[in-house]
């Protein structure tokens, strides 16, 4: 069943050679406009948020899993054609979300447990396959998502993986029922997963550099917000470090009360100094590595969502601006999540 795209080609970025922004890693291209798989889906591309894991792809900070990949994991769109094997789940015409998981094993010992995101063979959304800097993506239909009423394409976007990502950081930190929760970092993923929290009945405490983000975090309900680095006005017991700032490490490990647990949620982190364990980690203190999601994360989290509405700031850019957006975000310019619009 086909909705044919009125052209054979489309714009797309890609990484030309990974390095810092101020390299021109990005590169705009003209390309052909890829067909499903028989399980597959294809996509017009509406809308596709900027995340840091792409920024970490585009820099080099992660090795490379295919040449000239199109960055993109949080992808919003219509679906327009389908593969031969793609089943009724989704129609031509049906708004659709990608995420960074698009593919498991389902046989080895993390799926049968419900561990998908730690299968080996797992592969990923603009770092193993090209994703939505473009106009249009492919997706297997066992790890498309259907998306909640009540928001633009352009709000859903950043919920396919900062949203994602957060809830899933935020059930790994085991934060007590009203219990106080310290984020670290406020950009995409720690204001939504924020909002999160406090409809959950948490007491809310931000460390952030920016102050345009402190002031974010107040709005959104945190009952402080102070700096990167300085303690909270109490102790916590749970805290989510989504700054790949390793140095931060310490004074969140500092801040825990007794038993808290530190959860580190991004794909890369700089070096972490040394521990001292007196002082960071005895009392029971613990940290724990946050890696990708499970499918079920994304159900939980996008049921939630369509029940408790998420207040998402959303910078737009067009698609053309792909690598100015990138590169605010590598500047810390961006406020919330930005969002690319084709």
């Amino acid at each position: 069943m086909a909705s044919e795209p009125a052209s054979a080609t489309m714009s797309a970025w890609r990484v030309r050679k990974p390095g810092p922004m101020n390299s021109g890693p990005l590169e705009r291209v003209t390309t052909e406009v890829p067909r499903p798989q028989p399980s597959e889906l294809l996509v017009a591309v509406r809308a596709c948020g900027v995340c840091r894991t792409d920024l970490h792809v585009t820099e080099g900070d992660l090795p490379v899993h295919r040449e000239r990949v199109t960055p993109g994991h949080e992808v919003v769109g219509e679906v327009v054609e389908l593969g031969a094997d793609a089943g009724d789940e989704f129609t031509v015409g049906d708004r659709v979300g990608i995420a960074w998981l698009r593919h498991t094993c389902g046989v080895c010992k993390y799926c049968r447990r419900g561990d998908e995101n730690l299968c080996p063979q797992s592969r990923y959304t603009g770092w193993d396959e090209d994703g939505g800097y473009a106009e249009f993506a492919t997706v297997p239909v066992a790890f498309a998502h259907h998306l909640p009423g009540g928001y633009s394409d352009c709000e859903l976007a950043p919920l396919l993986c900062a949203g994602i990502i957060g809830y899933r950081s935020l059930l790994r930190a085991e934060l007590p029922p009203g219990g106080r929760l310290g984020l670290y970092g406020f950009g995409g993923s720690a204001h939504i997963t924020a909002q999160v929290a406090v409809a959950q009945g948490a007491e809310l405490h931000v460390m952030t550099r920016g102050a345009k983000a402190r002031e974010l975090a107040l709005e959104l309900g945190a009952a402080s917000a102070q700096g990167a680095a300085d303690p909270p006005p109490v102790p916590l017991d749970a805290a989510i470090l989504f700054a790949p700032v390793g140095e931060l490490v310490l004074p969140a490990l500092e801040a825990l009360d007794r038993g808290g647990t530190l959860a580190i949620a991004g794909i890369h982190l700089s070096d972490i100094p040394t521990l001292n364990y007196q002082r960071h980690l005895f009392q029971e203190r613990q940290i724990r590595s946050v890696t990708s999601n499970t499918r079920a994360d994304a159900r939980e989290f996008l049921e939630f969502a369509g029940q408790h509405h998420i207040n998402i700031t959303t910078p737009e850019y067009p698609l053309g601006q792909a690598d100015r957006a990138l590169t605010d975000l590598s500047e810390g310019r961006i406020a919330g999540a930005a969002v690319l619009l084709a």
